[in-house]
This record gives C-alpha cells, sequence and structure tokens, in this order.
C-alpha cells in the first residue's frame, strides 16, 4: 500500500489536468503549447541532466534486455487480434500500437518517486533505448496506407535525441559545466507536474467502440497493462535483475500508451478515434494497475 499511497500524487497530477483542460477556459491553444513546451524542452532537459550525472556501465544491458522482451512480447500478442476480433485493416494497424507503446511522461514521474535521479536516469535509459522499436513497429504497421519514414519520426523525437546525445556525453566523459546543469535542473523540475498535466489534459472517453470495438479494445488494454509487466516480471527475475533496474522495467512495462500513438494513427489516416479511447481508457486504468503491479512484487 505504501506504493500506491507514494504514487497518488503523480496520478492526481492526472486527474487535475483532466479537471482543468474542462473546467477552465485556457483554450485548446493553451494546452498545445503546454505539451509541446514539456515534450520539445521540459523533457528532454530532465532526461539530460539525470543520464549525464549517472555513472554507465554494462549493468544496464539486462535492464535494457528484459524491456525489449516485454515488448517484443506484447507485439507478439498484439498481432493476435488481428485473427480474433473482426477489425477492418487499417483500424486493428491504428490499435496495434496501444499494446506496447508507453507513456514516458509517467514513467518518468514513477521512477523519480521510487528512486529519484537515479530512477529518471534507469528510465530515460530504457525508454530512449525502446524508442526505435516502438516507432518502427508502429509506423511499420501502418506504412501500407501512408508513406512515411521511421527515421524521421525518430530524428523528430526530442526523447529519443536527448537519451543519445547525454549517452555520448557521458561516454566521451565531459562534465556539464554548473551553471548549464543547474539550468537544466531547473527545467527538469517543472517537467513531471506539467508533464501529468498534459497528460491529464489530453484524455478523451466520448465516442462509441461498437460491439467489436469494445471486445478488442479490451483485448489491448489486458495486453498492455497485464500481459505485457507479466512479461517483464518473469524476464527481470530471470535475469536476477535487482533493486532500480528491476523497478524501472515493472514499471516500464506497466506504463499506460502514450498520447503520439494517437498522433500517429491521425497522421497516417487511421482510427485515431478508437486510439484516442485506449489511451485514455489505459491511463486511467493504469492508476490502478502500475501501483497494484509495484506493490505485489514488494509485498
Amino acid at each position: 500500500m505504501s506504493t500506491a499511497f507514494a504514487l497518488l500524487p503523480d496520478f492526481a497530477l492526472i486527474l487535475l489536468g483532466y479537471a482543468l483542460r474542462r473546467w477552465m477556459a485556457l483554450g485548446d491553444h493553451f494546452w498545445t503549447g503546454l505539451e509541446k513546451l514539456v515534450y520539445f524542452v521540459l523533457f528532454p532537459a530532465l532526461l539530460f541532466n539525470a543520464i549525464t550525472k549517472t555513472p554507465l556501465s554494462f549493468s544496464a544491458l539486462p535492464l535494457i534486455g528484459v524491456g525489449a522482451a516485454a515488448m517484443i512480447g506484447a507485439m507478439l500478442l498484439g498481432l493476435l487480434a488481428r485473427p480474433l476480433f473482426p477489425l477492418s485493416p487499417i483500424s486493428f494497424a491504428s490499435q496495434f500500437q496501444c499494446a506496447f507503446r508507453f507513456n514516458s511522461y509517467i514513467g518518468l514521474a514513477i521512477a523519480a518517486k521510487l528512486h529519484g535521479a537515479t530512477g529518471i536516469a534507469a528510465m530515460g535509459l530504457l525508454a530512449g533505448a525502446m524508442v526505435p522499436l516502438a516507432n518502427f513497429s508502429a509506423v511499420w504497421m501502418l506504412a501500407r496506407h501512408r508513406e512515411t519514414s521511421v527515421w524521421r519520426e525518430l530524428a523528430r523525437n526530442p526523447l529519443f535525441l536527448a537519451t543519445f546525445g547525454a549517452l555520448v556525453w557521458n561516454l566521451a566523459g565531459l562534465n556539464v559545466p554548473l551553471p548549464v546543469g543547474q539550468f537544466l535542473g531547473r527545467l527538469g523540475e517543472a517537467a513531471i507536474a506539467l508533464g501529468l498535466l498534459a497528460v491529464g489534459a489530453a484524455l478523451k472517453l466520448r465516442g462509441t467502440l461498437g460491439t467489436n470495438g469494445r471486445s478488442a479494445a479490451a483485448y489491448f488494454l489486458a495486453v498492455k497493462l497485464l500481459a505485457m509487466p507479466l512479461i517483464a516480471l518473469l524476464m527481470a527475475r530471470w535475469m536476477g535483475l535487482r533493486g532500480v533496474h528491476f523497478d524501472v522495467a515493472l514499471a516500464f512495462a506497466a506504463l499506460p500508451t502514450a498520447s503520439s500513438a494517437y498522433i500517429l494513427a491521425q497522421r497516417m489516416g487511421g482510427d485515431g478515434a478508437r486510439v484516442a479511447w485506449l489511451i485514455s481508457a489505459g491511463t486511467l486504468l493504469s492508476m490502478v494497475t502500475v501501483p497494484a503491479w509495484l506493490t505485489f512484487v514488494k509485498g
């Protein structure tokens, strides 16, 4: 129960963001601008600052291996939805990504709450390493409907770029000048709170899924919130992960789908309405499932 209570303030920020979006007449432009600020400035600063301050070693490889195994397992389970449910090809391709894509904002907030800067660095490394795999798989599934470039998607992902740049900086043995570190630290302090508010503001639960849509949605949610963390738990124990890396691997696998899945579906002419519903429902359900997973393994 201590883990659940520890995460309560972070999930409360998500609910506050949802309420503010609907109760305060700030305008869509405000929330769009806030999301861009968090995505392109605040979270990259948080990641870069945390990773450059953390000594790197080969001990992080098992963590990345567990994350990759959990994601690939969720992808394979997601593929089973095609023969199981009568979804159109474009609707399946859109919802498929909801089986494995992850919300880095929530992940970094959880890692920070559990293990501070060390947790942020570990989650940043894992999320950064998984971004290419997640983006490639999502874009590949939708690519039959529109021409696009996976590498262009990665080149425009600031979280991936910040992680890659921080790794290069760290491995080169360079030090971040004190004023620069303090500047990045100030930006990072604002990242988590504003990022969670933006997650809440983006929640959308309106619209109908239809009979077939409801069963498929339940399946994708079960894969993301139950099957993927179970795979991570089994792999983490098999590979002997302990402490920070064990907690981060499990939390990463249990994260709900990121709003970028909706953006990708919309941009590529997919079923954006159902993806938006899955993201929102998964985010709300994760307020129960994430603390449950972390409490279960610690109990």
